[in-house]
């Protein structure tokens, strides 16, 4: 996996869950080279996970759970 930097990260665009709705309490994703990161989008300087893209591939396809 490629190492994702703190300028890939600043650069990114980052997209909300269409059912996060006006809460607030949300994450945002982003497309990343070589990754996928997510990170509170009530933080947006603050850290992101990273993740490859078969996990994240594999967590959007799990089914919901109760």
């Amino acid at each position: 996996m490629t190492p994702t930097t703190s300028a890939a990260l600043a650069a990114a665009r980052w997209r909300k869950s269409s059912r996060s709705g006006d809460e607030g309490a949300c994450v945002e994703m982003a497309v990343v080279p070589g990754a996928i990161a997510v990170r509170d989008s009530k933080d947006p300087a603050g850290p992101a996970l990273i993740f490859p893209p078969t996990v994240w591939t594999a967590f959007a396809a799990a089914p919901p759970r109760p």
